[in-house]
């Protein structure tokens, strides 16, 4: 009868502990992705490392595109002539890859 007695109270201890397990289980679960995971706190070097290079690929864009406005204004309304000159030259091959075209205003 002993042997018995001690199978449930085993089952009933299993029983009883599983519920607090499986808790602890999921607590050390969240507490893993919050450290480890895309978003934990040790990918936050991750993003300070790509904020840094993201700003570095801006600031090439808005030169890029600040340069693209330029050439915009130069053919706006009135066209400027030396500027006109120079890409139609460009554009038909009269310029040699040594040549620099110089405007004169």
């Amino acid at each position: 009868m002993a042997g018995v007695t001690r199978i449930k109270s085993t089952t009933l201890l299993i029983r009883s502990a599983a519920g607090p397990a499986l808790a602890f289980l999921v607590i050390v679960n969240f507490a893993g992705y919050a450290l480890f995971g895309a978003n934990g706190v040790l990918a936050f070097s991750d993003y300070k490392r790509s904020l840094v290079e993201r700003t570095a690929k801006l600031e090439v864009v808005q030169a890029k595109r600040d340069q693209l406005a330029r050439r915009v204004r130069l053919l706006g309304p009135k066209v400027d002539p030396d500027y006109a000159d120079e890409l139609i030259r460009r554009e038909t091959g009269q310029v040699r890859p040594d040549e620099f075209i110089i405007p004169t205003r």
